[in-house]
């Protein structure tokens, strides 16, 4: 690991690790907003636009289930086993993740030290009642039949348990992110750029309240000016041995 963050790491007291799309590409998943990211190529769904339109909809699981391999077959990397290293060496450490891979619980991080503050993508729910859908019967319906899914319950819609451009923050998990956030005395961002709010403003309000705080990015971020080590390199080789 790198000298210098495990000097940070070992004298910190309470720490908030805070990653991005970048940790998980060294796994094979594209990010969102790089050079190659997803949005280069495709446009985003809006929230608002799932909600009024069964097309919309329709197009969305389309795109879920021919995209879901690279997830489903991607690996926790050095990165996320560092990560977890961390998490369980140091009894007041936290995660709070953008990602929806669901990679740092597949390496090993409990649920109770991560917040998914973007939801996750193994799994889908009802936006009505919030009741969770396994994912293998929805592909095997929409896939054989073109089947939208809705909900057994109460018929609301059936959506993927990710948080979608223009859809509202969850409540419950933007508190506890903040709440870590304000506890911590060192904040680390990985393989983020630090452009999505209101999450990034988490790194921000953590070094305005006394806290240190490290960016490790393979690109510039806006907070580089403001942090107290700053790591322009590929996420593996700051974690190697």
């Amino acid at each position: 690991m790198h000298e210098e963050l495990l000097r940070y790491i070992e004298a910190a007291k309470k720490i908030v690790i805070f990653t991005g799309a970048g940790i998980s590409t060294e796994s094979g998943i594209p990010d969102f907003r790089g050079p190659q990211g997803v949005w280069k190529t495709t446009s985003p769904i809006y929230f608002q636009d799932f909600i009024a339109s069964e097309e919309v909809r329709r197009e969305s699981w389309k795109r879920k289930f021919s995209g879901q391999d690279v997830i489903k077959k991607a690996k926790p990397n050095v990165g996320h086993l560092a990560v977890e290293k961390i998490i369980s060496t140091h009894q007041f450490a936290y995660l709070i993740t953008q990602n929806v891979d669901n990679l740092h619980q597949d390496a090993g991080v409990p649920e109770d030290k991560i917040t998914e503050i973007h939801g996750n993508a193994s799994y889908a729910s009802c936006l009505d009642c919030g009741i969770r859908y396994e994912l293998a019967p929805i592909k095997k319906a929409f896939l054989a039949d073109g089947i939208i899914p809705y909900c057994d319950s109460c018929e609301g819609m059936v959506k993927t348990a990710t948080i979608s451009f223009g859809q509202p923050m969850p409540e419950e998990e933007m508190q506890i992110a903040q709440s870590k956030t304000v506890e911590c005395d060192l904040f680390i961002t990985i393989g983020t750029t630090l452009q999505v709010y209101p999450a990034a403003g988490f790194p921000k309000l953590a070094k305005e309240l006394g806290a240190k705080l490290i960016i490790i990015n393979n690109q510039p971020t806006g907070l580089d000016p403001i942090a107290d080590l700053v790591i322009h390199e590929q996420i593996g080789n700051v974690f190697s041995d």
